[in-house]
């Protein structure tokens, strides 16, 4: 097998409150098929096998006029406590899912609940992070293999992604504008809490569950809603990092960039491959936050992946962004970003955090140390630095 193994799990929506014990108990057992199956075409293949979790969350329907910042803490929320459960599921199996090698797990929030009522004669949109049913089954992904949850709801949503695959296939929509926007500008909103532009920052090393939570959170928060709309991923470049532990073993600017970009590219591109695709352009301008590779997608959308040399990056050079995505463990980095806005003049940032993932939950030492080394890039270098040193 030399092609990545592909796999959809369809995953109805989650209990309320979305405990951990809850979660297992509705999803573990499917969750810990599915990421076994993956792992082994994994091990099968010179490609890892990707996973895409389509996670009905049914807060997230009908919404189109509410921004999502006030969307954001029920759906983090949400999309923390799975992405936990997988790393649980994984420690205890001894599933990769935390390097290249591994299985490429990704969440896609859809916009589903068991009331939701399907539109045959509507048009499927093809820009994330959040999809309706039909948006997804429209999608053309290259699943080979799809799995649901055995249990009432999960066959009614298998049910309806089922029906909305039938329809897709022989459905044509041609309503789209012609710019491919995929959410109209004109929905009245019920909020000026807007935000069009909206940064992170990280290293993204050896990119792990934890910053395809952060990453997807950052999507999330950016409301489509205008002409034009601009994601901002501060990378730390090389030069900073020449002092980690294992920096033999961390991956360069570029390496680490292009993951990023493939990340958000999963979530955020359903576009069918005869579509507009996007366009790349990688900037070297002088000083700080000059180098940068920018990704324009039809609907307006711009990804922008920017070299920072600081802590701060473009957050105190750009007025524009509004919003800035943090862990909770990097708080004090968001108050100082506010601190320099504040002396600039400039509006501070409107601070979104998201969990940090951690392993509380787990029943052994062994299985809290193989859930820390799917979390931490320090751990995944100090991995591969061993499995070097004993070739």
């Amino acid at each position: 097998m030399d092609d990545a193994a592909s796999f959809l799990l369809l995953l109805p929506p989650p209990p309320s409150p979305s405990t951990i014990p809850a979660l297992k108990e509705l999803y573990g057992d499917t969750l810990t098929q599915v990421l076994k199956e993956a792992d082994l075409a994994s091990k099968d293949s010179v490609q890892p096998s990707v996973l895409d979790i389509a996670l009905a969350i049914p807060h997230l329907t009908a919404q189109a006029a509410i921004p999502r910042a006030e969307l954001y803490a029920p759906t983090q929320t949400i999309l923390a406590a799975v992405y936990k459960l997988i790393c649980l599921i994984a420690a205890q199996e001894k599933v990769n899912v935390e390097d290249a090698d591994g299985v490429d797990v990704r969440i896609l929030p859809v916009a589903w609940s068991t009331q939701s009522t399907f539109d045959a004669s509507a048009c499927a949109t093809s820009y994330g992070p959040v999809l309706d049913l039909q948006s997804l089954a429209a999608s053309q992904r290259p699943w080979q293999y799809a799995f649901g949850v055995e249990n009432e709801q999960g066959e009614v949503f298998v049910r309806a992604f089922v029906a909305a695959k039938q329809a897709a296939a022989g459905h044509h929509c041609d309503c789209h504008p012609a710019s491919g926007a995929s959410r109209p500008a004109a929905t009245p909103r019920l909020s000026a809490k807007e935000h069009h532009h909206v940064a992170v920052g990280g290293t993204f090393d050896h990119l792990h569950i934890g910053h395809k939570l952060l990453l997807t959170m950052t999507a999330f928060a950016l409301d489509q809603t205008q002409a034009e709309s601009v994601l901002t991923i501060g990378i730390t470049g090389d030069e900073l990092l020449k002092n980690k532990k294992y920096a033999e073993q961390l991956e360069s600017w570029s390496d680490r960039q292009s993951s990023v970009h493939r990340f958000l590219d999963a979530i955020l591109n359903f576009a069918s491959a005869d579509a507009a695709q996007p366009t790349m352009e990688e900037i070297h301008g002088p000083g700080p936050n000059g180098h940068a590779v920018n990704i324009k997608y039809p609907n307006g959308l711009s990804v922008r992946c920017v070299e920072i040399w600081d802590p701060y990056g473009p957050t105190i050079t750009e007025k524009d962004i509004s919003a800035l995505i943090i862990s909770a463990e990097t708080r004090a980095g968001g108050s100082a970003v506010n601190d320099k806005r504040i002396e600039n003049g400039w509006s501070p940032l409107d601070v979104l955090e998201v969990e940090v993932l951690d392993s509380n939950e787990t029943s052994s030492a062994v299985s809290q140390q193989n859930f820390e080394g799917k979390l931490s890039s320090t751990e995944i270098r100090k991995k591969r630095a061993q499995k070097t040193s004993s070739l």
